[in-house]
């Protein structure tokens, strides 16, 4: 996966697993903040939606098909301040048009962030992609 000039790249966020049933990433809460410090719900959201469309993505292409998002919704549990957060999806549906995930976001101590869920809907590929 390409992520030159990305928002991923931008926001530092780092996959390191990457399949249907599960995708991890980090992504450090310096330079991902709102104007107190702490960590930007907005961030959170993108994250968990990287996550659940990369996977999302994954199992859209055994059917030849794409993903593109169609819904998210996110609870943010607790305040961040610095260090990296990490993000895990899995699925909570999985078929033939879409695709639905939870994504939990933990900090450094290992505690609940933000959970939030993602849709994708799986669709045929534009002409020409």
């Amino acid at each position: 996966m390409d992520i030159e000039g990305s928002l991923l790249q931008l926001m530092g966020i780092v996959i390191s697993e990457a399949a249907p049933e599960r995708v991890v990433a980090t992504m450090p809460v310096k330079g991902n903040t709102q104007p107190y410090g702490l960590l930007h719900g907005g961030a959170s959201c993108v994250l968990a939606e990287s996550l659940g469309s990369v996977g999302a993505a994954l199992h859209a292409s055994a059917y030849g098909k794409v993903a593109v998002g169609v819904d998210i919704n996110a609870t943010h549990h607790r305040a961040v301040r610095d260090g990296v957060v990490t993000g895990v999806a899995t699925p909570i549906y999985l078929g033939r048009t879409t695709a639905t995930y939870e994504v939990v976001i933990t900090d450094d101590r290992d505690k609940r962030v933000c959970t939030a869920r993602i849709t994708c809907q799986l669709i045929q590929a534009p002409a020409g992609s």
